[in-house]
């Protein structure tokens, strides 16, 4: 599976924690909701916890250097380097696609990780034309950008014109 990469970041104080996520989604419309799957053992999870909120930034294609930065596991960050930015306290990657600001309102356990859900409360704008930053763990690190047709080819109109052709 292939999943866009987002580094997920939490603030107590002066401490600060992020990680690399690839297991981030948007789970509602009409009200913007995001879920995200993280370890409790992880030292992002209990800043989270705490706080009640996250940010997610969406990375862009060229940001290989702070997705990789935090991804790795169990790494207590000290530093963090000159990747991350801040809003009003709020912690973002630096020039990222753009940053969203989640509350969180609900909790489920699955194995060895828990679903946070959360609402989008705050949305700060980046470099929104850049493509996104992608992972697979077949393919590794990389950038959607290729579209997958070919302009004013319309598979949408092509499905409804089947579809009248059985009905008929």
């Amino acid at each position: 599976m292939t999943y866009n990469a987002n580094v997920v970041a939490c603030r107590q104080g002066a401490l600060v924690r992020a990680y690399t996520s690839t297991w981030t989604y948007q789970v509602a419309f009409e009200e913007p909701i995001i879920a995200i799957s993280i370890s409790p053992k992880h030292d992002t999870y209990p800043l989270i916890d705490a706080a009640g909120w996250f940010t997610i930034s969406l990375l862009a294609g060229d940001q290989i250097e702070p997705a990789q930065y935090f991804s790795y596991p169990g790494h207590r960050f000290k530093y963090v380097g000159d990747y991350l930015d801040d809003a009003d306290g709020v912690p973002f990657v630096r020039d990222c696609v753009a940053w969203l600001y989640c509350e969180t309102f609900d909790r489920k356990q699955i194995a060895d990780h828990e679903l946070m859900f959360a609402t989008v409360t705050r949305v700060g704008e980046g470099r929104l034309k850049e493509p996104a930053l992608t992972y697979s763990s077949r393919k590794g690190w990389r950038i959607a950008d290729t579209p997958a047709r070919k302009p004013g080819e319309s598979v949408r109109d092509k499905l409804l014109r089947m579809v009248e052709e059985t009905d008929s």
